[in-house]
């Protein structure tokens, strides 16, 4: 038997990762239905439900916490989708998507503690 090549996609870099991949803790999480978010996104947990979604300054059910970052594209316009996100490692603060009222600044001590650096 011979070994093939195809083709499995095309990979095109994004510099998210500011640090080595070998450092990362990334898990399966519930992203919230009604959302499409896409790699790098800062995400929040929803208290009452455990699902996440992108995290804005205003909101008031637990998700103004940054807690993770998306580690793929999720569509979850027609309902909650499983998606990998990072729960440890360093990042970029270019390639980071932010929810509304949010600066890496503001997010940078929280993440941080959570042993989520932000570069």
């Amino acid at each position: 038997m011979f070994a093939q090549n195809k083709s499995e996609g095309v990979f095109t870099p994004d510099n998210l990762m500011a640090g080595s991949e070998d450092d990362v803790v990334v898990v399966k999480r519930t992203i919230a239905a009604g959302q499409n978010l896409k790699r790098g996104a800062v995400i929040g947990k929803i208290t009452a439900s455990g699902k996440f979604i992108l995290s804005a300054s205003a909101a008031a059910d637990g998700s103004q916490v940054p807690d993770a970052i998306l580690q793929q594209d999720v569509d979850a316009t027609g309902g909650d989708k499983e998606a990998l996100i990072y729960l440890r490692g360093d990042f970029n603060a270019t390639a980071l998507t932010l929810g509304a009222g949010h600066t890496v600044a503001s997010i940078f001590d929280g993440l941080r503690a959570k042993s989520i650096f932000i570069l």
